[in-house]
């Protein structure tokens, strides 16, 4: 197990999943804390002064990420990074695991020549989302590259394909793409397992009982969801746009994190 007291310095890079989407903190709608803030604070809290950077950027792409945050993350040289990208290819017709999988690679020896660690997450099982088994193929190739990746370059690795408590609907936001707060709060815990950090509670908690919920009201839900984050998704794609068009990073330089985003 790692010894967390000797993470001072962590840098998070990848897309809206690093980047904490609909993990608002309290009264900020327009600012996420997410899992690798929520972790940050876990570490700061056997590390004192811990500095973190956020580099992730939503709607990123493997090529992208590698480009321009990949870099940046060498520069920084933190003891940890955590390195999560590929979903957003994956999603996208004519995504090819293998190329990707030979970027991502070349991403990992560069931040592991630095000396820092690296966790690598694989993807989600997409059995369960709609229109998942038209991508569950690609997705599957993907992760193997990446468990390989792992194994050859001494990176830990968070399986997201294998955690089945994710697959309660509560865990994601209405978009059925993002985590829920308490989402990235699990995620969080898990992650921080794979650190070596020890934390109170236990990701693995039983989800409450969940009320059934009747054929209309799914329904309505469905058609909510189409008009709201289906079709706006599509129109960007057909557009040749992205939801991370003009946005940076929202923490680019390592610093402490500030007593309000310790609390709660």
């Amino acid at each position: 197990m790692d010894e967390p007291e000797k993470i001072r310095t962590y840098v998070a890079i990848g897309d809206s999943f690093t980047e904490g989407l609909n993990d608002p903190y309290p009264g900020e709608d327009d600012r996420f804390r997410g899992w690798a803030d929520r972790l940050a604070e876990h570490l700061a809290e056997h590390t004192p002064g811990l500095r973190y950077a956020n580099l992730a950027v939503r709607g990123k792409l493997v090529r992208q990420i590698v480009d321009d945050q990949v870099p940046r993350a060498v520069e920084l040289n933190p003891d940890l990074v955590t390195f999560c990208a590929g979903g957003n290819d994956m999603i996208r017709p004519g995504a090819d695991p293998d190329a990707l999988a030979v970027v991502f690679d070349d991403a990992v020896r560069r931040l592991r020549a630095t000396g820092s660690r690296v966790v690598i997450f694989t993807g989600f099982d997409t059995r369960g989302l709609r229109s998942g088994s038209r991508i569950r193929g690609k997705a599957a190739t993907y992760n193997m590259h990446l468990r390989a990746i792992a194994d050859r370059r001494g990176c830990s690795v968070v399986d997201l394909w294998s955690l089945r408590i994710f697959n309660d609907p509560r865990a994601w936001y209405e978009d059925r793409l993002h985590l829920s707060p308490e989402g990235h709060r699990r995620m969080a815990l898990v992650v921080a397992g794979v650190v070596g950090v020890p934390v109170k509670d236990d990701w693995r908690e039983p989800w409450p009982p969940l009320d059934p919920v009747d054929w209309l009201t799914s329904r309505r839900e469905d058609l909510h969801w189409a008009r709201a984050y289906l079709l706006p998704w599509i129109g960007r794609r057909a557009t040749g746009r992205s939801s991370g068009d003009g946005r940076g990073p929202k923490r680019p330089l390592p610093t402490e994190l500030r007593s309000r985003e310790t609390a709660g």
